[in-house]
């Protein structure tokens, strides 16, 4: 039976357990559960990561790996924050196929060819995720963004958090038709809000699933999609084993459709 790949966000897991065992902890449990990547999360490692070691480990399951950091890509002076090379160093020495960052302060006056000479040939892939902030998280600035990278024959991808448009009010699928071309990863979270008002992600329901179903027809067929909301249970193996099943059968359809 065809299946497309699953990533799991190390984060699903929940900070203090995942700072209490390690990332690395979590490795054999991923590939048993039939996960293709696992997203490392710069957060939540309490001091600097031993890149050769998960990249061998990352390697010898047959797993890939996507780094992901907190920095924001455009600063307020209107520069690529000068900590990008140093990210993106880490990431290529642990065998990452992509970083993941947020936008920032992108406005007109930012020189996206500055960002020409930062960006390795040889990967990673620089990926620019909607976050739930108004700078990062609305469609129209991404959307200048990606377009004026394109005009600059720059290859950049998207991670296309389904959860953080609603952080920003944003219509999902609006967000899909104008942003899919550059979408190469998909965040995939549901989100309630709480009697306080709070927005929170929260594990799909049926609903959410095939609401996600539809949006992926949006992205390239086959795009690696990703488990970001709270997984926990005693059996968390058979968990994620049941949420890597849920994610690698959405779009099968429209992909089957369009073969």
């Amino acid at each position: 039976m065809r299946s497309n790949p699953v990533s799991i966000s190390l984060s699903s897991y929940g900070a203090s357990l995942v700072r209490q065992r390690g990332q690395a902890h979590f490795l054999d449990m991923l590939a048993a559960a039939g996960v293709t990547r696992v997203e490392f999360r710069e957060e939540l490692f309490e001091s600097a990561p031993d890149t050769a070691a998960l990249a061998a480990a990352v390697t010898a399951l047959r797993l890939e790996c996507l780094y992901s950091t907190p920095l924001e890509l455009w600063t307020a002076q209107g520069l690529p924050d000068p900590r990008l090379t140093q990210k993106l160093a880490l990431a290529r020495a642990m065998g990452a196929v992509a970083l993941k960052v947020s936008l920032g302060r992108f406005d007109d006056t930012c020189d996206v060819a500055a960002l020409r000479s930062l960006l390795p040939d040889d990967g990673p892939q620089l990926l620019v995720e909607n976050d739930q902030t108004e700078q990062g998280g609305r469609i129209a600035p991404l959307l200048t963004f990606f377009q004026r990278a394109d005009d600059l024959g720059l290859a950049l991808g998207m991670t296309f958090d389904i959860g953080n448009w609603q952080w920003q009010g944003e219509p999902v699928q609006q967000a899909a038709r104008q942003l899919g071309h550059w979408v190469r990863y998909v965040h995939c979270k549901a989100v309630e809000r709480q009697p306080a008002g709070r927005l929170v992600a929260v594990p799909p329901q049926a609903d959410d699933l095939q609401a996600w179903d539809a949006l992926l027809a949006a992205f390239t067929p086959g795009v690696v999609r990703a488990v970001e909301y709270p997984l926990a249970a005693d059996d968390l193996l058979t968990l994620t084993r049941a949420q890597v099943v849920a994610l690698s059968a959405l779009g099968l359809a429209e992909e089957v459709s369009h073969a």
